[in-house]
C-alpha cells in the first residue's frame, strides 16, 4: 500500500468527518450485536418454560414481547446509525475523488508540452477518471467496510470470549486459513489489476483516437480495418478482465465454505458441551451461531475489501507515475513583471529532445515593442519554434531569448504568458459557442467587444449568417467551421485579449486573397503598439512588416524589408516572383 501513502494527506483533510463516521459506526454494530443476546435470552426464557422452571405462562409471553420489542428497537437504531455510517465514509469518498481528481488535472496543466508529446490523451483521461474511480474505492466503501468489519470483530469476539472461551477458540480457527487465502488471492488481483488498467488505457486511446479522426477513417474507406483493430484490442481486454474476474470468483466461495465450517464446529463443540454440562443454557449456541452468521458478511467483505486495495494499489501506482513528473518549464520568478515587447534573440540554438531534431542554429535577431517582424521560409525550416521559445513552450537549448532586456527565463511565466495573443497554424476550438470561444481569450468581454474583434478578424458576416449567430455551438475542435472561418475566430479570439505581443503562426492559409488582404489591413491598425511575429509562407502576408527574417534548415539565410529582400538574390526573391505570377494567373 505503499502508493496509496499519497492520500494520507486527504485522510487529515476530512480527519473530523472520518472519526464521526468511527464513532457512529461503533455505535451502529454494538447496537446489532445485541440481537442474538436478546434471542438467546429468549430461547432461554422458552427452555426454562419447558424444563417447568417457570410455569407462568403470563411471564414468559411478556418476556417475549419485551425481547421482541428489544430487537425491533436495536434493529432500527442499528439500521439508522449503518445509513449515517455510509452517509458519512461514502459522501467523504467523493470528496477526496473530487479532489484527486483536481490535483491530477491541475498538475497536467502544469506540465510541459513534451509530456504530452510522450503519452497519449487515451492514457491520461483514463487515469483521470477510471484509475481515481478505483482509488475512490478505497478511500470510501474498502475503508467504511474496514472499520465495520473490525468493530464487529472486537465487540462479538470479545463477547463471545466472556461466555465461552473454548467454544469461541474453536469457533476462530478457521479464521488463520482465511488471512493466508487472502494473502495469495491479494497479490494475485494486484498483479492482474494493473494490466486491466493498462489494457483499458489502451483501448481508451484508441477509441478516442478513431473518434477523433473518423473524418479520415471515413474518406479512405477503412472502417471494417479499424473495427477489426478495435475487436481485437477488446478481445484482449476482455481476456484480462476475464482472468482478474477468475481470481476475484475464488473469494465469496472461500468465505461461505469457512463460516460453514466454523458453523459445524459450534454446532458440533457447542452441543457436546451442552450436553455434558460445560454449557448451562441452550441460548448461548443460538447466540454463537448467529454471531458466527453475522460475521459471515464482515468476513467476506475482508476479501472483497482486500481486492478494492490491491486494485486501488495498482491505480494509483499509475497516478503517482504522472503525478511525480516535474514541468521542464517552470516559473522563476514569483513578483510581478511587466511586458512592454522589446524582444531579443541571441544566438538561440533548439533541440527537440523526443526527436532529436536541430530546429534552431544561433539565431539573432532584434524586435522593438510596436514593430511587426515577418518570418518566412520552407516547411520544417524552423519558423513556428520561434513563437513556441517566445512563449515559453519550450527553453531554448542554448543562447539567451531577452524580453525587455531580461532573460525570459528571468521573466514571470504567468505574466509572459498573459501579455501574449497567440494564434496557432492548427486553429483549436473548443465545443463550446462561438462567443465563448472568442471570450476565451478574455473572459469579461462585452459582446460588443466580441462583435468588433470578429470584425476585425473578418468572420463577423460568417457568424450573423449562421442560425444561431453567435451562440451556435461547435462541433469538437470546432468542426462546424470551414478551414478559414476556424482560423479567423482563432485571430478574434487573440485580438480581443489586447496583449503586448502577437504572434501569428500561418494563421491565414486556409483563407482566400481579398479576405487576407482585409484582415493584414485590420491587424496593421490594432498592432501598432504592439510587438508582432507573422509566420507566413506568403510574401503578401509579411510584406508590410518593419523586418523580415528568412530561415533555411534552422539559420537565418536573409533578413531585412521587403523592398530590400526583393532587390537580393534569394530564397525570398524567388518565392515573391513565383506567387506573383500566380497571382497574375
Amino acid at each position: 500500500m505503499r502508493a496509496l501513502r499519497h492520500l494520507n494527506k486527504y485522510f487529515l483533510k476530512y480527519k473530523y468527518r472520518l472519526l464521526i463516521g468511527l464513532v457512529i459506526t461503533v455505535i451502529a454494530r454494538i447496537f446489532s450485536t445485541l440481537v442474538p443476546t436478546i434471542v438467546g435470552d429468549s430461547v432461554d426464557i422458552v427452555e426454562k418454560y419447558i424444563n417447568n422452571d417457570v410455569t407462568d405462562i403470563s411471564q414468559v409471553k411478556n418476556g417475549l414481547i419485551i425481547n421482541i420489542l428489544l430487537i425491533l428497537g436495536a434493529v432500527l437504531i442499528s439500521a439508522l446509525f449503518t445509513f449515517l455510517m455510509r452517509q458519512t465514509f461514502i459522501v467523504v469518498s467523493r470528496f477526496i475523488e473530487f479532489d484527486l481528481k483536481n490535483e491530477v488535472f491541475q498538475h497536467y496543466e502544469r506540465l510541459s508540452l513534451n509530456f504530452y508529446k510522450k503519452n497519449r490523451t487515451g492514457d491520461l483521461m483514463n487515469r483521470i477518471s477510471e484509475d481515481v474511480s478505483k482509488v475512490r474505492m478505497y478511500v470510501g466503501p474498502a475503508i467504511m467496510y474496514s472499520v465495520n468489519t473490525i468493530t464487529l470483530f472486537v465487540v462479538v469476539i470479545g463477547y463471545m470470549i466472556s461466555i465461552a472461551p473454548e467454544l469461541t477458540l474453536y469457533t476462530v480457527a478457521p479464521l488463520p486459513i482465511l488471512s493466508v487465502s487472502i494473502y495469495k488471492l491479494s497479490v494475485a488481483i494486484h498483479n492482474r489489476s494493473t494490466v486491466v488498467q493498462e489494457f483499458l488505457s489502451k483501448l481508451t486511446t484508441f477509441t478516442q483516437e478513431s473518434f477523433s479522426g473518423i473524418t479520415v477513417i471515413k474518406a479512405y474507406g477503412i472502417e471494417p480495418q479499424t473495427n477489426q483493430n478495435f475487436t481485437e484490442l477488446s478481445s484482449t481486454s476482455k481476456s484480462k478482465n476475464l482472468d482478474l474476474a477468475k481470481v476475484q470468483a475464488l473469494f465469496f466461495p472461500l468465505m461461505v465454505l469457512l463460516i460453514g465450517f466454523s458453523n459445524i464446529l459450534v454446532i458440533y463443540i457447542g452441543g457436546k458441551q451442552y450436553l455434558d454440562g460445560t454449557i448451562q443454557e441452550i441460548g448461548v449456541i443460538v447466540q454463537f451461531i448467529l454471531y458466527v452468521n453475522m460475521l459471515t458478511w464482515p468476513v467476506a467483505t475482508v476479501g472483497w475489501v482486500s481486492s478494492i486495495v490491491q486494485q486501488a494499489e495498482a491505480s494509483q501506482v499509475r497516478i503517482n507515475e504522472f503525478l511525480s513528473q516535474e514541468p521542464e518549464i517552470v516559473n522563476t520568478v514569483t513578483q510581478k513583471t511587466p511586458i512592454q515587447g522589446n524582444i531579443k534573440f541571441k544566438d538561440v540554438s533548439f533541440i527537440y529532445d523526443d526527436t532529436n531534431i536541430t530546429a534552431l542554429k544561433s539565431i539573432s535577431f532584434e524586435i522593438n515593442k510596436g514593430e511587426t517582424i515577418g518570418i518566412i521560409g520552407k516547411t520544417g525550416s524552423g519558423k513556428s519554434t520561434i513563437l513556441d521559445l517566445l512563449g515559453r513552450l519550450y527553453d531554448v537549448s542554448s543562447g539567451v531569448i531577452e524580453i525587455d532586456g531580461r532573460s525570459i527565463t528571468d521573466t514571470n511565466l504567468f505574466d509572459l504568458r498573459n501579455h501574449i495573443g497567440y494564434v496557432p497554424q492548427d486553429a483549436f476550438l473548443f465545443s463550446d459557442s462561438i462567443k465563448n470561444n472568442i471570450k476565451f481569450g478574455k473572459e469579461d468581454a462585452t459582446d460588443e467587444e466580441v462583435y468588433q474583434a470578429a470584425k476585425n478578424a473578418v468572420v463577423h458576416k460568417n457568424i450573423v449568417g449562421f442560425t444561431n449567430g453567435y451562440d451556435t455551438i461547435l462541433g469538437e475542435r470546432g468542426i462546424t467551421l470551414s478551414g478559414g472561418q476556424k482560423q479567423r475566430v482563432s485571430i478574434a479570439r487573440a485580438i480581443i485579449k489586447d496583449p503586448s505581443i502577437l504572434l501569428f503562426d500561418d494563421c491565414l492559409s486556409a483563407v482566400d486573397t481579398e479576405t487576407e488582404e482585409e484582415i493584414m489591413s485590420n491587424l496593421g491598425k490594432i498592432s501598432k503598439d504592439k510587438t508582432t511575429f507573422i509566420v507566413s509562407h506568403r510574401v503578401s502576408t509579411t510584406k508590410n512588416a518593419d523586418k523580415i527574417i528568412v530561415i533555411d534548415d534552422g539559420q537565418i539565410t536573409q533578413q531585412g524589408t521587403h523592398n530590400q529582400l526583393i532587390t537580393e538574390d534569394g530564397y525570398y526573391k524567388e518565392l515573391y516572383l513565383k506567387q506573383l505570377d500566380e497571382k497574375e494567373i
